[in-house]
């Protein structure tokens, strides 16, 4: 669901009740070396100077403490080395004014995105970034100044995975569909795995694996890889393993044909799917086409699943993004006068827990996230997703960033539309014969996101229409050590590589 960022400091101090404090506003700048006609989303990051704590060579955003750095950002169109952009540091600012801000020293760090991503995944190649200054507040603050291309990178892969890496292949298919959509070019990405001794005779079962929020096509090739080194190993069995990557500009697509995003799920089973089976020995069947994903990823595995039930064998989500939208994060989406940030008491949202303890809360995550960027954050992702397009060619929100009020008739779309359990009960008469039994779900009980709350409610729906169910709930299990299993971790990929197996070809055993 959530990219893993390392922890920062601790949170800033907000300052005492007194008089109205002078605004702030940061000055940036552009070096010469970098040239001229830059834009962008600018962002500036200040965080409190901790002297008991090494200083990193970073100031950054932290989706496990929201709060722990200022954010102010605005957008630029045009910076050039002889203009100094300022960044209102008071009404574009999160978690709160700079000039709110404890007496203190402060490190400062400003950042270009130019690519307005972000949100999903932080600074990367081709962001412009400035040195880290320390400034104390209140006190003036000088002009900081981009310096720095951030570079390509390519990170190596491990050692026991480097053999793999010129033997997966790049999957670069352009969609006609996707294409007459958005008017350009428009190509599904990833890489495809091949079992040992594949030699265009065997035809094998094949899956298909989606990413996570965060996740990107140099992932895809690294679980590509990976999955190779696995079926060598004999830990996987011999199937043909596509490695899908759903990273676009508006976060995850999900594969879900959607009115904003435009028809991904035609895209990949009437085009992709085809085309590659076309290409590859794959066992062209409905008994062996699977499919698996974790968190984003699950959602969009599930819903190809429920959305397809025809095409594929049956899915095995883990820890999926919320499938009941009567437990959306925590929030239900259909309770009167629903609010995102807090209930009717006023108790604000969980979003994040660790070991028990809340970390962040809805309303923190959403508000850093639309100062960051109005494209490609978590939160904003659902609404690509999910909601109505707008007449000014955006989707609808779901609901208002400064208070948290929910629009029901946005809701009331996403229910028709991407509510998976609403969907269920709803269609299921016509359903049952294609899906019942292809639904395998696996979530932790200490699910960071919470996800487990939406599992049990579609579990519920499900039961309650005498469904063939396997949902599994693993105890102390969190959104990120799901898959380990003492010093495996891959164990649970593998168990689930075993039971496609067995689907496809029955009878077969798991060695032991």
């Amino acid at each position: 669901m959530i990219r893993t960022l390392a922890l920062l400091g601790s949170a800033l101090l907000l300052g005492a009740a007194g008089p109205s404090p002078k605004s702030v506003a940061i000055p940036v700048s552009i070096a010469a070396s970098l040239g001229d006609h830059q834009s962008g989303r600018l962002i500036v990051f200040v965080e409190r100077v901790d002297p008991r704590a090494k200083p990193s060579g970073a100031v950054d955003f932290n989706a496990f403490a929201p709060t722990g750095a200022t954010i102010a950002a605005r957008e630029v169109a045009d910076l050039r080395p002889a203009r100094t952009a300022t960044i209102d540091a008071e009404t574009d600012a999160f978690p709160a004014p700079l000039s709110k801000l404890a007496p203190s020293r402060y490190r400062i760090q400003a950042v270009l995105d130019r690519n307005h991503d972000y949100a999903y995944d932080g600074r990367g190649p081709g962001d412009l970034v400035s040195p880290v200054i320390t400034v104390t507040l209140p006190g003036p603050i000088p002009t900081v100044t981009l310096s720095t291309v951030v570079p390509a990178t390519d990170a190596a892969p491990r050692p026991e995975l480097a053999k793999y890496y010129p033997l997966v292949r790049p999957v670069a298919f352009q969609s006609n569909a996707m294409t007459a959509f958005r008017g350009t070019p428009t190509f599904i990405r990833g890489w495809v795995a091949l079992p040992p001794g594949y030699d265009g005779k065997a035809r094998f079962p094949t899956v298909y694996s989606d990413g996570g929020f965060g996740s990107s096509v140099g992932s895809a090739k690294r679980s590509a890889a990976s999955m190779m080194a696995m079926m060598a190993d004999g830990k996987a069995p011999p199937m043909i393993w596509v490695y899908l990557d759903h990273n676009g500009g508006t976060g995850t697509h999900e594969f879900a044909d959607s009115a904003n995003n435009g028809p991904w799920g035609t895209a990949l089973t009437s085009e992709l799917i085809p085309a590659l089976e076309r290409e590859y020995r794959m066992d062209a069947r409905p008994s062996g086409r699977f499919l698996t994903g974790h968190s984003s990823g699950g959602w969009s595995t599930l819903w190809l699943q429920v959305r397809y039930p025809k095409i594929f064998g049956g899915s095995w989500p883990t820890s999926p993004d919320p499938s009941d939208f009567h437990d959306f994060t925590n929030v239900d989406l259909y309770a009167p006068g629903a609010n995102f940030y807090a209930d009717a008491g006023g108790k604000p949202y969980p979003l994040i827990r660790e070991k028990g303890k809340v970390i962040a809360s809805l309303a923190d995550f959403a508000r850093s996230e639309a100062v960051m960027g109005p494209y490609g954050g978590q939160i904003a992702s659902f609404e690509w997703v999910f909601s109505p397009r707008g007449i000014d060619g955006r989707p609808v929100p779901l609901f208002d960033r400064a208070t948290g009020r929910i629009d029901p008739a946005v809701v009331a779309y996403w229910r028709d539309n991407y509510d998976i359990a609403n969907i269920i009960r709803r269609d299921w008469p016509a359903l049952k014969p294609d899906l019942d039994g292809k639904i395998h779900l696996t979530v932790g009980t200490a699910d960071t996101f919470y996800l487990d709350g939406p599992a049990h409610r579609l579990e519920a729906v499900m039961t309650a229409l005498g469904a063939k169910t396997d949902f599994r709930y693993l105890p102390g299990k969190t959104h990120f050590d799901l898959y380990q299993r003492g010093d495996d971790k891959n164990a649970l990929l593998e168990d689930i590589a075993w039971e496609m197996y067995a689907v496809a070809r029955p009878g077969s055993t798991r060695p032991n």
